[in-house]
């Protein structure tokens, strides 16, 4: 009688530990990004896996996978000689962050105006600004919905711009938390002329939509810039209010001292 092959089973045997141990790096990065970005280690801090390998209760090798993930996108530094430490980040580099946010998303935008060949390709981004429209002012039960409608309204435009290679470099830069689009939208609520503030981007957002559904790229190109000079502003205002800046994802690992 012939022996049955085992090839199978052993090719699912492997790829289901491959599944395992790419579902155990995604919960050990979030694990990890939430106590770095909640102050839980000093900036400059040493991080070692030991430890956060009996906090997690997970093996080292998903952590230490995570640790790489997260110097990768820049919260951690890597030692000269290894190991990981938690990243500091001046003010200015983080002004910077957000200043390149608004170069790639104004590129974004003249190109969804250059790049469209169909109005009903405008229909997302339509639809998430009328969705934010009907906010007249932001409340602790609508942050989260609003931040959401944002986000999507955000992804829309960098989708119509047809750049695959663009959105890559667009997602690093996001992946800094105080850098992202609606990292400025709660820490707004803290400060005067919060609604005048929202007022302001609201509309920032139509005109968006309106450079271009009219193929105005430079138009386009600029209100992006212009919206993304909105969260700097914020964050400029919000050092010299503790609650706001209290609330700036990611702000423990600021270091707000002049140097």
């Amino acid at each position: 009688m012939a022996r049955q092959s085992t090839r199978p089973a052993r090719h699912l045997t492997v790829t289901h530990r491959a599944a395992d141990v790419a579902s155990q790096t995604a919960r050990a990065f979030i694990g990890v990004r939430e106590l770095v970005l909640r102050g839980n280690f000093e900036r400059g801090e040493r991080i070692s896996e030991l430890p956060l390998v009996a906090r997690l209760g997970m093996s080292r090798t998903p952590i230490r996978l995570a640790l790489e993930r997260l110097a990768h996108i820049g919260l951690l530094d890597v030692g000269a000689t290894g190991g990981f430490t938690v990243r500091e980040f001046s003010i200015g580099e983080v002004l910077d962050a957000i200043e390149l946010r608004g170069v790639l998303e104004g590129t974004a935008a003249r190109l969804a105006a250059e790049r469209l060949v169909d109005d009903s390709e405008l229909e997302p981004l339509r639809h998430q600004c009328r969705q934010m429209d009907t906010f007249e002012r932001l409340t602790i039960d609508s942050f989260a919905e609003y931040m959401d409608m944002n986000e999507a309204f955000h992804n829309a435009f960098v989708a119509l711009s047809k750049s695959r290679m663009l959105g890559r470099h667009l997602d690093q830069v996001k992946s800094l938390p105080f850098a992202s689009p609606s990292a400025m939208v709660f820490p707004t609520s803290f400060l005067p002329k919060s609604e005048e503030t929202l007022a302001i981007a609201l509309a920032q957002h139509r005109d968006i939509v309106e450079a271009i559904e009219t193929r105005q790229g430079t138009r386009a190109e600029s209100i992006a810039r212009e919206h993304a000079y909105v969260a700097r502003h914020v964050l400029e205002r919000a050092l010299s209010n503790t609650d706001a800046l209290s609330r700036v994802p990611g702000g423990p690992l600021i270091n707000v001292t002049p140097r």
